[in-house]
């Protein structure tokens, strides 16, 4: 029986969870395609259409989950007044190159950080696929030496072996694959990376948003608390009373002034209060820094980048799941027409979605099921 389609090679399925095939949207649908039947079964769906599925996966995944927990300390005169501390901006450790603080955060007159921030892809490795007799290598002496047993199949090469090899016989190069150990999406299409930063997002051209900021601890650069505070001493306390006898603060008395310090911080507003909102990326705070100058450290999630959201294993069932509802609605009007041979086009693909597409959300919004969520299953109970 002759095949109309082309075979793809076997290497372009090898793949594990961290080691992931599925690089760009064009790859993502080619695997929900053929998870409905094609190319052996027509499928009824334009490419913009099964794009534009994964694109709602992708949005729908990281509003819940899809991100990494990250810090940052950040110097106060980065501070605007009346507006905030611009955080996607700033975990990009703009250049220290601009004219000014202010230009960092607001981005007027951006060049990106310096090159010291970016991460250079490993070079290629190599592996052998065949042997290769030690004699291949005796006009040449210092490879000779080397390779006294020749070469055997599968063994590891680096770069710089490898050009010294294929230098010597070019014929040699056959003998060899090429493992590129990184590539990046960029605007959809799979590249092999050189250099990149890993705080961008080469698919959206656009730095990776701040999705939540869970904590702020305030610092100071000056002053006696910067190193013996009272909290400190406190806790000492608590260490000797139980340690060398009873006196000082128990637990208790401990826990009870803390919580009358962490009261009084808030009634005079010596803590800082902040407020994140994440479509203007702007964190405030109140009150605002002014005359003072202090280090803050915060804890913030980031948005993953798109080519890492594309091999969650969530994204592609509820991109599948949105498929089987477009193609379910579009063979939905054709009613019950025959086919060739009797058959019917099957409508039933349109509840099948829907089911599917509620499961999986719930999973992603509940956790009901490990590793399909971002939530961690709970490790124990206090009744």
């Amino acid at each position: 029986m002759a095949l109309a389609c082309e075979i793809t090679p076997l290497s372009a399925f090898l793949s594990t969870n961290l080691n992931n095939k599925i690089e760009t949207f064009d790859r993502l649908g080619d695997r929900i395609k053929r998870s409905l039947g094609f190319p052996l079964v027509s499928l009824e769906i334009h490419t913009d259409q099964l794009r534009e599925n994964i694109q709602i996966a992708v949005e729908y995944f990281t509003k819940y989950a899809g991100y990494t927990r990250e810090y940052m300390i950040f110097d106060s005169d980065l501070y605007e007044t009346n507006k905030g501390i611009r955080l996607d901006l700033l975990y990009t450790l703009a250049n220290t190159d601009l004219d000014s603080n202010a230009k960092k955060v607001a981005g007027t007159n951006p060049r990106g950080p310096s090159v010291e921030f970016y991460g250079e892809t490993p070079e290629s490795i190599f592996t052998a696929t065949s042997s290769i007799l030690s004699s291949a290598f005796a006009a040449s002496t210092t490879l000779s030496s080397t390779f006294t047993d020749g070469i055997d199949q599968f063994e590891l090469f680096d770069k710089t072996l490898y050009s010294t090899i294929t230098s010597f016989n070019t014929s040699l190069s056959s003998s060899f694959k090429e493992n590129r150990r990184k590539t990046l999406s960029m605007e959809g299409t799979s590249t092999d990376a050189t250099t990149f930063q890993n705080v961008y997002d080469y698919d959206v051209m656009d730095y990776r948003k701040v999705m939540s900021v869970t904590d702020f601890e305030q610092g100071s650069s000056s002053g006696i608390n910067t190193l013996f505070t009272l909290e400190q001493t406190l806790a000492q306390q608590t260490y000797f009373s139980y340690a060398l006898g009873n006196y000082g603060f128990d637990l208790v008395s401990w826990y009870s002034l803390k919580e009358w310090m962490d009261t009084r911080e808030k009634m005079l507003a010596i803590r800082k209060d902040i407020q994140f909102d994440e479509r203007t990326q702007y964190l405030t705070m109140y009150p605002q820094p002014k005359l003072e100058r202090f280090y803050g450290v915060i804890s913030c999630y980031l948005e993953r980048p798109i080519r890492d959201i594309i091999k969650e294993q969530w994204v592609y069932e509820y991109a599948l799941a949105l498929s089987m509802i477009t193609i379910g609605r579009v063979r939905g009007k054709f009613g019950s027409v025959n086919l060739l041979g009797g058959g019917s086009l099957n409508a039933d693909m349109l509840s099948e979605g829907s089911t599917k597409k509620a499961e999986l959300e719930q999973k992603l919004l509940e956790g009901s099921s490990p590793g399909m969520g971002d939530n961690d299953p709970t490790l124990f109970f206090v009744g």
